[in-house]
């Protein structure tokens, strides 16, 4: 027997578990749930409202209710009135209701956002505080997550309620039912009602169901997604004035976007990702995006070209004629001729939205949504 090979062999089988002991330490996720009795964990996190909250900023609570959730996930969305409901109906009871995003954005690739027209950034939780008319504060942990790994939410949304000792009384599900209007976040109000009236809570821990929390460590698809896309094709096909009738009668029971754009256009160029980003959010639904390149049919190679370096692998086409009045008339009789032109069209052909010019992506992105929902 060869000693010598055998102690490098191992000195090897060492270092390695020593590599995999280093590494799964420093990159697993070991979060635990708060267990019922254990103190609140003080945190210091901002709000959309530009203030800076920590525990003690809630002090005067009789009832502490923390709900994690945030702004993509469609079991949030769900919850998102009953949220508000339980604030607005316990407020004036003593209790107090605090929301807090607890995912990290960088973790989060643009195909989780389905359900959505917006990721979990801080700026988005501004816009959506607004729209939905939150009347409690929206803390944002998605930068350190230092509170959430305290914490310790594994879906979104996890609801925690402290009593006046800020000792954990409550841990789970608002209720039973994600289906909005089959539930009015029972759990979570006998849980109120209960510690209001000093007593007990029935049934202290529930599970919870939800997205995943999306911790930092936990970004691989996010960081491979891209790589994906880059490896998909962008192919080109011609297209006449048929084939436009077709795409816009849109037999399907997809909602269609179609952007009409041209290489030689600036704007049009310069819109590309934005709508390369929405195809990639929305693809997964039911929900296709078109483009039609304006440039003269010898132009295909150079159109085709600036696709594949847009990553634009949607479908997309070239019209076969020279003639950009028959296109105008043939894409939409009220369109006056300038570059780009959009419309977002519903199945059997109902155009819901039409625009000459630049889209803002966060108004079509909404669009999108609304009509192919927010909610499983």
């Amino acid at each position: 027997m060869n000693f010598s090979k055998l102690n490098v062999c191992i000195r090897k089988s060492l270092l390695l578990l020593i590599f995999l002991f280093i590494g799964n330490s420093i990159f697993a996720t070991d979060v635990k749930t708060l267990e019922i009795g254990a103190s609140a964990p003080d945190f210091s996190l901002r709000g959309t409202d530009g203030k800076t909250y920590n525990l003690n900023s809630f002090a005067s609570a009789n009832v502490l209710a923390i709900v994690f959730t945030c702004n993509h996930c469609p079991t949030a969305q769900a919850y998102e009135d009953r949220i508000i409901a339980l604030a607005n109906d316990y407020k004036a009871k003593g209790v107090t209701l605090i929301a807090v995003s607890p995912n990290d954005p960088k973790a989060i690739a643009l195909d989780e956002l389905g359900y959505s027209d917006m990721s979990d950034s801080f700026e988005e939780m501004k816009i959506r505080v607004k729209e939905k008319g939150y009347t409690f504060p929206y803390l944002y942990d998605g930068e350190t997550q230092k509170m959430s790994r305290a914490y310790g939410p594994i879906a979104t949304p996890h609801l925690f309620i402290f009593d006046k000792n800020r000792k954990l009384q409550y841990v789970g599900r608002l209720d039973g039912s994600e289906k909005i209007g089959s539930a009015n976040a029972e759990d979570a109000r006998n849980a109120f009602d209960a510690l209001l009236a000093g007593n007990p809570v029935a049934t202290p821990v529930t599970k919870t169901f939800g997205c995943s929390t999306k911790w930092s460590e936990k970004s691989e698809w996010a960081v491979k997604a891209p790589l994906e896309w880059a490896k998909e094709p962008v192919d080109m096909d011609l297209i006449d004035d048929k084939g436009i009738a077709e795409l816009l009668a849109n037999k399907t029971d997809k909602v269609r976007l179609i952007n009409v754009w041209a290489t030689w256009c600036g704007p049009c160029v310069t819109e590309l990702p934005d709508f390369v980003n929405i195809n990639r959010m929305y693809r997964r639904r039911d929900f296709e995006f078109i483009t039609i390149s304006a440039d003269k049919p010898d132009k295909k190679n150079k159109a085709q070209e600036l696709l594949k370096k847009m990553q634009a692998s949607g479908k997309n086409f070239i019209y076969n004629s020279e003639n950009k009045y028959k296109l105008i008339e043939a894409i939409d009789p009220k369109w006056q001729g300038a570059l780009p032109y959009t419309l977002l069209i519903a199945p059997n052909g109902k155009i819901l939205y039409r625009t000459q010019g630049s889209i803002v992506p966060q108004e079509m992105k909404r669009m999108i949504v609304e009509q192919v929902g927010r909610v499983y």
